[in-house]
């Protein structure tokens, strides 16, 4: 399959990527996983973040106190922590891959194979690394609603809903696949370089020209 914008859909590939990479490690460090309204006092707002939670104060701002332990954190939220590091150094890798194989880059012009490699390899990371950040967003997400709604806990309890960073995982998530797919499939494509298509233009009206004479009576 000819592509006359292969390297516009390659810049686009890393664009997505980048901006994913960012929003996934912004995720990583927001305490805004989860947020908790008191309606005993409605002037604060709890948050719970992989690394702290936080209290929000309408008067006094902002204030976090970090986890004492690793082993006292929930589950969703220990695996969490391990996943969104591997989501960060995953795409980081991904994109270094990525930039080598552009075709943009003049360093290995005769390597085009190398090239290809570099760009599947910089892809499939840049998969894993959206997987890997949807995966534990999710899971916080899946544990939250069933805490929302288990009949167990009283109604006086008041209840953890979801928080800021959750949709920003989800999207740097969405972004990071768009990316890696964007670079795969110019791997499936040709580039259609201009003095080519030049060249086969001037040999069709050649070979026009030569009809034309042969059909002069």
């Amino acid at each position: 399959m000819a592509l006359v914008y292969r390297p516009t859909m390659q810049l686009s590939g890393m664009l997505f990527s980048l901006l994913g990479w960012v929003l996934s490690c912004l995720t990583t460090y927001l305490p805004q996983w989860k947020n908790l309204n008191l309606e005993l006092n409605e002037l604060e707002i709890w948050t719970m973040g992989l690394w702290q939670a936080c209290v929000v104060q309408e008067e006094g701002g902002m204030q976090c106190k970090d986890f004492d332990s690793f082993l006292a954190l929930p589950p969703e939220l220990r695996i969490s922590r391990i996943l969104m590091f591997f989501s960060n150094g995953s795409g980081l890798l991904g994109i270094l891959l990525s930039g080598f194989g552009l075709d943009c880059l003049k360093i290995g012009e005769r390597q085009q194979e190398q090239k290809k490699r570099l760009l599947l390899c910089g892809g499939m990371l840049l998969w894993i690394s959206g997987i890997t950040t949807i995966v534990p967003v999710s899971w916080v997400a899946h544990s939250t609603v069933q805490e929302f709604w288990d009949e167990n806990i009283p109604d006086i309890v008041p209840r953890w809903d979801f928080g800021e960073a959750l949709f920003v995982g989800w999207l740097a998530g969405f972004f990071l696949i768009l990316g890696g797919s964007l670079l795969n499939c110019t791997i499936c494509s040709t580039e259609v370089h201009p003095s080519l298509g030049h060249y086969a233009v001037a040999e069709q009206q050649d070979q026009c020209q030569h009809l034309e004479t042969e059909t002069r009576p």
